[in-house]
């Protein structure tokens, strides 16, 4: 019987590793980056064609390999960051599995131009599909140029699940900001189709996030700066006003390492609290400094995954350092640990004393009492003495209806009626609005309770995606056009989403870097704050893809209901109300939310008999 086990080819197995170390496009510029660091490189450059999927190049200044290292770096498990086993708790450079170039080589067309400063000649190799074509002397700049074309060539089915050129290009974008913030006196330079996007210069950390979060950033920053014991945490936060409904830019950074933590991520949030609106994600850089030993950064192939020995206290730690330096610019509140809670919840501790409290104070018998010599003793009578029942009389908040101040007992299950029955109303006139959330009618079969919101947002949704069939929405043109800025990563995805936003009445036009012009805005549903509405459109999208199937316009209809409908607690008139009915009746699910939510709810009249019992 013949032996069933045995041992992979080395092509094979490092396909299979590159299913782990290179997933996507942005997963080789990570790599590729990182190593340009540990090569001591002073300038990076980062060229890209195709979002990554025609050719990633990576060129630096650094110190170079020498022929044997240059055909070495492709082995797999080759570095020079590892000789004992001890080592691994000492890690404190980027790369160190030696995985990513043989993984590169094995799903890519490579070619290395590398020399050390001291070298007359380089050295030149060519490898494909894991197989060295050619390796030659050549004439090249001290450093070390790699260059990767066709990824996936030989996995189509690996090229196949690739996203969209845009949803690539952002996470490109990404994976560049987070080296080149966690390096900042390194200069870098990126380009996608010869088109330049970055060229950022070295200097300090603020410099590099002014240079990439843009020139309006240059006020809105934080510093933070805590040292103990365990941990050292430094970098800048952004004040609230930069808090933005969508994530993307919060980073965390161990031993200059960018990690994902949702985790740490909370604990910064939270010290915002009350701070930024529900569903805000501040701004953030934040760098922590701790003995490698108190890590484990190999528990995930990317290595953006990584394990605190106690991550409890690292929680405790950013937090604290993150509310102490927003107390510090005035920003969050302090507390005085020493004085009373109560106290300083009073308006005399929590508001400031203006010139006309002040006057006030004064004048009252009281502040003579105490400054009026032989006063102590009196007391001043007030005309309103005779009320001083009222005073403790309960503060009850009544909501009663407003035709005829009638309060409906509503208890238990409502009985949903189809749309034909329940949306017709007995007398068009008689169509009122209840507590500034439901709009209620008498119809056949007993009261009907549409709410208000979510029935608006039905019926501009069904609107919305009837629009991408037809001619799209009409444009009202801006008399000043609106500037509008997005994050360096999203930049790409709106970019992207141009011309659907345009069918869908917004006239987006680029104007440099990550900022854009809206020249116009749907005519039947003006927006006081567009920027709001984009940054919800790309909260919907950016994790899908950029093609025209049926569930992304769906994302962006939903997202258009969402931010232009009616919202709850908005007073409506009369044909305001009436509208929302008629309009209602025309949909086509009229009775369920795109959320699956019910629109309307009729309370039937054999229903209203049993609560009274008749």
């Amino acid at each position: 019987m013949s032996d069933i086990i045995h041992l992979l080819p080395i092509h094979i197995a490092n396909q299979i590793a590159a299913g782990e170390v290179i997933q996507r496009p942005a997963s080789a510029v990570k790599e590729l980056l990182e190593n340009a660091v540990d090569a001591e490189a002073t300038e990076i450059q980062l060229n890209v064609s195709d979002a990554g999927k025609s050719m990633i190049q990576v060129v630096d200044n650094g110190n170079g390999m020498n022929e044997i290292d240059a055909r070495n770096c492709f082995e797999r498990h080759a570095t020079s960051k590892i000789g004992a086993i001890e080592d691994l708790f000492k890690i404190r450079t980027m790369g160190f599995r030696g995985e990513a170039l043989a993984s590169i080589a094995s799903v890519a067309q490579v070619t290395l131009r590398t020399k050390r400063p001291d070298d007359e000649l380089g050295t030149e190799i060519q490898i494909e599909h894991s197989h060295v074509i050619k390796q030659e002397p050549c004439a090249c700049a001290s450093g070390t140029s790699f260059t990767m074309k066709n990824l996936f060539f030989n996995v189509p089915a690996r090229r196949n699940f690739l996203k969209s050129d845009a949803v690539e290009l952002k996470n490109i974008t990404e994976e560049f900001i987070r080296v080149a913030l966690a390096f900042p006196e390194v200069a870098f330079s990126y380009k996608h189709n010869v088109q330049e996007i970055f060229h950022l210069d070295k200097g300090s950390l603020k410099q590099r996030v002014v240079q990439i979060m843009g020139a309006n950033y240059a006020t809105k920053l934080v510093s933070v700066e805590e040292k103990t014991d365990y941990l050292n945490i430094s970098g800048f936060i952004g004040k609230p006003e930069t808090s933005k409904k969508t994530r993307g830019d919060q980073y965390l950074f161990v031993n200059n390492r960018f990690i994902r933590s949702p985790y740490l991520t909370h604990a910064v949030i939270s010290a915002y609290e009350q701070l930024i609106p529900e569903g805000g994600f501040p701004f953030f850089v934040i760098f922590m400094d701790l003995d490698p030993a108190q890590v484990d950064v190999n528990v995930h192939p990317t290595k953006q995954e990584i394990k605190f020995e106690d991550e409890k206290i690292v929680y405790a730690f950013i937090k604290s350092a993150v509310r102490h330096a927003l107390a510090q610019y005035s920003i969050a509140p302090t507390i005085d640990f020493d004085l009373d809670p109560r106290i300083q919840q009073l308006d005399s501790i929590s508001k400031p004393f203006s010139l006309s409290n002040k006057q006030d104070a004064m004048s009252g018998g009281l502040y003579k009492n105490f400054i009026d010599r032989h006063q102590a003793h009196r007391i001043e009578t007030s005309s309103n003495l005779s009320n001083w029942k009222d005073f403790f009389k309960e503060n009850t908040d009544e909501k009663t209806v407003e035709s005829g101040n009638v309060e409906l007992p509503v208890q238990g299950s409502f009985i949903t009626a189809k749309a034909s029955s329940a949306l017709t109303p007995l007398d068009h006139n008689a169509v009122f609005q209840l507590n500034q959330t439901y709009i209620v009618f008498e119809q056949k079969n007993g009261i009907t309770l549409l709410q208000q919101q979510l029935a608006h947002q039905q019926i501009l949704f069904e609107k919305f995606s009837a629009a991408w069939q037809g001619k799209g929405m009409a444009i009202q043109q801006n008399l000043f056009p609106v500037a509008i800025n997005v994050s360096p990563t999203d930049a790409p995805i709106l970019t992207g989403l141009l011309p659907d936003l345009l069918h869908m009445g917004y006239q987006l036009e680029p104007f440099g870097g990550s900022a854009f012009l809206l020249q116009g805005s749907p005519a039947d549903h003006p927006s006081e704050n567009d920027q709001s509405v984009i940054e919800m459109i790309l909260e919907d999208v950016k994790d899908g893809t950029a093609s025209l199937h049926q569930a992304y316009k769906e994302k962006i209809s939903k997202a258009l209901a969402r931010k232009h409908a009616v919202k709850t607690g908005v007073k409506l008139g009369h044909d305001e109300l009436r509208l929302i009915v008629e309009q209602l009746m025309e949909c086509t699910k009229a009775n369920t939310h795109f959320d699956g939510k019910p629109t309307y709810l009729e309370i039937s009249k054999d229903y209203l008999s049993a609560l009274f019992g008749i």
